[in-house]
């Protein structure tokens, strides 16, 4: 039977939510995944130290596999100083997440405006602290053109703070690569969806609200250059699933929630897409070995999961008390399962 084995596979860019939704949740990630950059945007968000280590030790207490590490990323907001960027770092948080404000769920604590004299402080801080600066990059534009219209901040950043790691969460629209080629500092993430889906998927044939995610999926040249990057194992480019639970009936209102809860199927469904195009010789770059490198991890332990050829099938939906969860194609069929 044909499989592969993956060493320390890790997501850089995860909700997992909190309360009764995290602990139903963690374990399709942690089944597969060594870590993973887990998103500040809960309801009481990430914004101080002690926040994010309470956080940490939920994730960890919720879930099975105890070797996993959760790296805590911090809400950056109006109100972040220095002290609390030094206290971060010396209890081993060495991630900043910038939302501009109303971009996405539980972005309401988010930046009115970017470059303040504040913000700009902060990066400059972030910078000689060796933080990692990772952004939601979208204007409050029209909505094909945010990412392309917040270009020219990620720019101004690169330059203006040259050894400050910045990345491009969820990048989604092919005119952002070459900020990857003209900036040695800037890096990039890369979901699932965003590099197999269009906005045909979202509204083509019908509504399908669970296709609905931020940024919004985009044009067949945009999937098929991100593709690209993800296939060849870009070095500055690695895996973010940026899986996001919601529950059925907030997808379901008037103004429908936004995120693709993919966990349970992504790295089944990434083995199967390197296969159609012959590169599964690269998944392993692209799943773990440029995070390691891009966020400068050195203390990951030996964990390696074997993914064999064999059908398995997506869950159709996550039961809870108050609702369900409904995946990324929940209910259908991968030519690749786990163990």
């Amino acid at each position: 039977m044909e499989s592969i084995t993956l060493h320390n596979p890790l997501d850089m860019h995860l909700h997992l939510r909190e309360g009764e939704m995290l602990k139903n949740t963690i374990d399709f990630t942690t089944s597969f995944f060594s870590g993973a950059v887990i998103m500040p945007n809960l309801s009481t968000p990430i914004i101080t130290t002690y926040l994010a280590l309470q956080y940490r030790d939920e994730i960890l207490q919720s879930s099975k596999d105890k070797s996993f590490l959760p790296l805590i990323t911090l809400y950056l907001t109006d109100s972040l100083e220095e002290e609390e960027l030094k206290n971060a770092k010396s209890n081993g948080i060495r991630i900043l997440k910038l939302y501009p404000k109303g971009a996405t769920t539980n972005s309401q604590n988010g930046l009115d405006t970017i470059l303040t004299p504040h913000t700009l402080k902060i990066f400059e801080i972030a910078q000689e602290l060796g933080f990692i600066l990772s952004i939601h990059g979208e204007s409050n534009g029209f909505c094909m053109e945010r990412e392309y219209e917040f270009k020219t901040i990620f720019a101004q950043i690169a330059q203006s703070f040259p050894k400050l790691k910045i990345i491009i969460e969820h990048m989604s629209d092919h005119r952002s690569i070459e900020l990857l080629e003209r900036y040695e500092n800037i890096y990039a993430t890369l979901t699932l969806h965003h590099i197999t889906m269009t906005l045909d998927d979202v509204i083509g044939g019908g509504l399908r609200p669970h296709h609905f995610c931020k940024p919004i999926l985009k044009t067949p040249k945009d999937r098929d250059m991100l593709l690209k990057l993800a296939l060849n194992a870009h070095p500055k480019v690695c895996f973010g699933s940026d899986s996001a639970p919601h529950l059925e009936k907030n997808k379901l209102k008037d103004n429908g929630a936004a995120g693709v809860f993919s966990a349970p199927m992504v790295l089944p469904a990434l083995c199967e897409l390197f296969e159609k195009y012959d590169k599964l010789h690269n998944l392993q770059a692209f799943i773990s070995n440029n995070a390691q490198t891009n966020y400068n991890i050195t203390h990951l332990g030996k964990k390696s999961i074997t993914l064999y050829k064999k059908h398995s099938s997506i869950p159709s939906q996550i039961k809870l008390i108050q609702n369900n969860i409904i995946p990324l194609n929940g209910g259908q069929m991968l030519g690749w399962a786990l163990g």
